[in-house]
């Protein structure tokens, strides 16, 4: 079995997350893991998308990715 550890949130929270869970058919558990990594892979996404905004206004970068990608 995984190691576990406890998280103390608000009763409210508490069953809103479950409530949440449920609708989907998971354990809160589960949804929980779902909801981190939905998270990383935003993290992931807004990383790479910055990274692309910054290549862009790079001299010939728009040249060499019309020529490698058109």
């Amino acid at each position: 079995m995984a190691d576990t550890t406890t998280v103390e949130v608000d009763t409210d929270v508490h069953d809103r997350l479950a409530a949440l869970a449920a609708a989907r058919g998971l354990s809160l558990r589960a949804y929980l893991a779902e909801l981190a990594a939905a998270q990383e892979s935003q993290a992931a996404l807004a990383r790479a998308a910055r990274a692309f905004d910054e290549a862009v206004v790079r001299p010939g970068f728009r040249e060499g990715f019309a020529r490698d990608f058109a």
